[in-house]
């Protein structure tokens, strides 16, 4: 039987890269291209990809980062929605397209407490990347087959260890490195791995709803995260320093939509995930800069 043609953009990625290794690939015909292969920024370069490929359904997880830890800041919202809009001007060559999108849509300025999707737009985001989400997630609710996957905080292997929280947090206790934190916070912090899982129901089923919170049930904070790490470790006494005191704007979702149409939805306990992730962490110990860890962005 053919296996039927999905374009997954931003595949050399954190998340593009979790994809790829995951049984998607086994089940369907996933085409990653280079950024050489296809510039989704490029509107020529998507028009000639679109001639030359059958494509049954489009996984969109390509972004310019603007994190602190990014190398170029320039042109962040005029890059991130041009990639978007050339891949949705082609929206009838394609049964459905999933965007990893973002919580940032509902304006991190404030406090999210598990939020709904239908409180978006009561907060118009000030950042490029929450901007540039607000911008499109207005196209995806006027559209026919473009889903906007909303998640808040997404860790695994392959995440940038410098700055991400978890895998940051793992490396600096593999290394004897005292653990930091600039401010505990609320978070709901999603196992990368459940994300593709997740990713198959949309490519299966017809979602009632354009946007949903992809987010675990209960949000999480720094400090326990850090907590599970060292106890994951064998280190439960490792140092933890807190620079500021307080609690930090939580930052989370609700995932009641998403629960309503998928039962089956089964979440990795953080726990697990977090032992999953930081064994491995260990048998790739030589490939991390310890250097990286000495800094905090």
């Amino acid at each position: 039987m053919n296996q039927k043609n999905i374009l997954l953009t931003g595949g050399s990625g954190f998340i593009g890269k979790n994809i790829r290794e995951s049984f998607l690939s086994e089940k369907y015909n996933i085409l990653a291209p280079s950024s050489k292969e296809l510039n989704c920024a490029d509107d020529k370069s998507v028009d000639d990809f679109f001639a030359q490929h059958e494509i049954y359904l489009v996984i969109h997880s390509a972004v310019k980062p603007g994190h602190r830890n990014a190398k170029d800041f320039t042109d962040l919202f005029l890059t991130n929605s041009k990639m978007f809009y050339n891949l949705e001007r082609h929206s009838r060559r394609y049964e459905k397209m999933l965007v990893t999108g973002s919580g940032a849509i509902y304006d991190m300025r404030r406090a999210i407490s598990k939020v709904k999707e239908e409180n978006y737009g009561d907060h118009i985001p000030t950042d490029e990347h929450g901007f540039c989400k607000y911008v499109t997630g207005r196209t995806i609710e006027q559209s026919r087959n473009i889903y906007d996957l909303r998640i808040f905080s997404i860790f695994g292997k392959y995440e940038d260890y410098a700055i991400r929280f978890i895998s940051n947090v793992i490396c600096k206790i593999i290394f004897d490195l005292p653990i930091t934190i600039k401010q505990n916070r609320l978070f709901d912090f999603l196992y990368v791995q459940d994300l593709n899982a997740i990713l198959d129901w949309f490519i299966t089923h017809e979602p009632q709803y354009l946007a949903y919170n992809i987010t675990p049930d209960k949000a999480i904070s720094l400090y326990e995260v850090a907590d599970i790490v060292r106890k994951t470790a064998g280190k439960p006494d490792h140092p933890i320093i807190i620079a500021r005191e307080g609690m930090a704007p939580e930052y989370s979702g609700s995932n009641a939509r998403l629960r309503a149409e998928m039962p089956s939805l089964t979440l990795t306990p953080i726990e697990k995930a977090i032992s999953e992730l930081y064994a491995w962490y260990v048998e790739n110990k030589n490939n991390i800069d310890k250097n990286l860890l000495l800094i905090d962005k």
